[in-house]
């Protein structure tokens, strides 16, 4: 899809069905958008194989979406509604911020070609908007002053998002890319002499055991467990 800058959607957009008897909306071209992507890459996100996908002129896509990336803020704003729809707040921060970490990792891995290139970006839209009040609403009913919650938010969004396009990018690596690294954790570091590598050699099979999975969760746990320290200086002060 080309940098292109038409007018704002509104009156423009088709109302008529495409030569496949569908009618064209935001919606559905995001959803044709992330299948194509999951199963052709990148590289299939372009309007001529978005309008082949959906039966419709190429040129029709443009009445929805200005540019490719427009498009693709709308891709991840998706994603992150997509987390949000699943996810039901109980009232305990630490297990409501934990599953929903959880949630948000593993719908990366689902769409590990969107994750990757939307995981970096601000999409200003409604589920992310969303989210931001619901993160910090949970934060501060727990009683974390503002300014900590703020910190929080942030390194909890941060470090479930960068966990979620690391994971997804060793995802998306060919089949035998991917069973290549796996095994090196056998085939080599499982092989070091304790002579020259002591730590190495002593951890062996617990690195050949824990390397492959995501840390993520170990991550979570551990920055879930530094906050519930931090709140309860702030209880106690």
């Amino acid at each position: 899809m080309s940098e292109r800058v038409v007018p704002a959607p509104g009156s423009r957009r088709r109302r008529r069905p495409t030569k496949t008897g569908v009618v064209l909306s935001e919606e559905l071209i995001v959803e044709t958008a992330l299948r194509l992507l999951k199963e052709h890459g990148a590289a299939a996100l372009t309007v001529r194989r978005l309008g082949a996908a959906l039966g419709a002129d190429p040129s029709a896509l443009y009445r929805y979406f200005r540019d490719t990336d427009d498009l693709l803020l709308a891709i991840a704003d998706e994603l992150i509604g997509r987390t949000l729809r699943a996810w039901r707040r109980t009232g305990d921060w630490r297990a409501d911020l934990r599953e929903l970490g959880l949630r948000i990792h593993a719908g990366a891995l689902t769409h590990p070609q969107a994750a990757v290139l939307g995981s970096c970006r601000v999409t200003g839209r409604t589920n992310e908007i969303k989210s931001v009040e619901t993160i910090l609403g949970v934060l501060r009913d727990a009683g974390f002053p503002d300014p900590e919650a703020v910190r929080i938010y942030h390194a909890f969004v941060d470090q479930a998002l960068a966990f979620a396009a690391l994971d997804a990018a060793a995802g998306s690596l060919p089949p035998e890319a991917r069973r290549a690294d796996e095994e090196m954790w056998q085939s080599t570091y499982a092989r070091l002499p304790a002579e020259s590598h002591p730590h190495i050699a002593a951890t062996a099979r617990h690195l050949v055991a824990d390397m492959t999975p995501s840390a993520y969760p170990t991550a979570l746990d551990l920055l879930l467990s530094a906050a519930g320290a931090r709140l309860e200086t702030f209880k106690s002060a």
